[in-house]
């Protein structure tokens, strides 16, 4: 019997595709591209870019302008080396355009940029088979089945039809698509669509991943699972992630550093767990025993307290004292704690302080 894959998909007359799967026994596809891919993309480039790679950031951007009608992007700096970067901003901050930029759909007015070490000022093409792009509005082509538009999207990137092809069937299953890939696109749902501009995003192999509002529109499971394809991705060490949204729960899920536009401007960067880390931390405490001796115990470690109510105390801790200080303390003074709700600023809490800065 033929096999189900030979169909008009097969649009070369030389390429025989054969059937792969996600690797076996596992759910997961590596959707970084292979050397063999590289060299046949880029020939002997990838072999200059690797040692910029290691010690260059990610992104970096020096003084970057970009004016239409007026400034969208107004002198921005930054160097981002995370595996999963987020550009976090409201409507109208500027982070589709900073996108569009860094992906050369944009010329900028003024200011240098570099991925991965290389600048995109000599216009060099390089990069750009380097990248993955998943856009926030549809770009399909009217009439193509999935399989087909991604096929094609991989052979842009460069890759030979038959590896495109193959390519196209493992990611079609990786992100939850096999059954669908013949359909027209026209017929998918939006959620289906989403991973369609994920599959055809990921399915050359990009050293980095440019992913705008991945979750635009999307129902809660359809959401949590294209998070956690995203979370795949960034732990495979194999990609690292750029992911502009104004969703900050989305952020906060999958990235490890954040760039908070605000008018065109940095309003903040940081590095999430650095930042978690250093914030104050926020305690509500409800006790059994003496609460006189136990709050005074509290504001001799330095911990600032109020009484809300009885039996539960707020605490801030001070930089040094941790929770098993706080339950040493209660076994000193014959205390129990009965419930302990620990609280660190959240990327709301971070998000909404930048909003309000100057």
């Amino acid at each position: 019997m033929t096999d189900a894959l030979l169909t008009e998909d097969t649009i070369s007359s030389d390429t025989t595709p054969t059937k792969v799967t996600p690797e076996a026994g596992t759910n997961k596809l590596h959707p970084a591209a292979s050397d063999d891919d590289l060299k046949r993309r880029t020939g002997n480039r990838e072999s200059e870019l690797e040692p910029a790679k290691q010690r260059a950031p990610v992104l970096e951007f020096d003084e970057l302008c970009v004016d239409f009608d007026r400034p969208i992007l107004d002198h921005l700096s930054a160097q981002l080396r995370g595996s999963c970067v987020g550009l976090l901003g409201p409507n109208g901050a500027g982070k589709t355009t900073l996108l569009n930029t860094l992906l050369g759909f944009n010329k900028p007015t003024s200011g240098k940029i570099s991925i991965l070490g290389h600048d995109l000022s000599s216009g060099d093409q390089f990069v750009r088979g380097m990248v993955g792009y998943m856009p926030e509005r549809d770009s399909f082509i009217a009439g193509m089945t999935g399989i087909r538009f991604v096929r094609m999207m991989a052979e842009l990137s460069g890759l030979s039809p038959k590896i495109a092809l193959e390519r196209a069937h493992e990611v079609f299953f990786y992100v939850g698509l096999g059954e669908a890939r013949y359909r027209n696109i026209d017929s998918y749902s939006l959620g289906m669509k989403q991973l369609a501009k994920l599959a055809q995003a990921i399915v050359h192999g990009p050293k980095l991943l440019f992913l705008d509002e991945p979750t635009n529109g999307l129902d809660p499971p359809a959401r949590a699972r294209m998070l956690q394809l995203i979370r795949e991705i960034r732990d495979s060490g194999d990609t690292h992630i750029v992911v502009a949204s104004h969703l900050l729960q989305d952020i906060e899920s999958c990235c490890d550093e954040v760039l908070v536009l605000k008018e065109g401007r940095i309003a903040k960067y940081c590095n999430l767990e650095e930042e978690r880390r250093a914030n104050r931390k926020f305690l509500l405490i409800q006790i059994r025993g003496n609460e006189k001796e136990f709050v005074d115990g509290l504001r001799s470690l330095g911990c600032e307290v109020a009484l809300p109510n009885r039996r539960r105390i707020k605490a801030i801790l001070p930089e040094g004292v941790e929770v098993q200080h706080l339950y040493a303390l209660a076994e000193q003074m014959s205390v129990q704690i009965r419930n302990l709700d620990y609280k660190r600023d959240s990327l709301e809490d971070i998000f909404l302080r930048a909003m309000d800065e100057d």
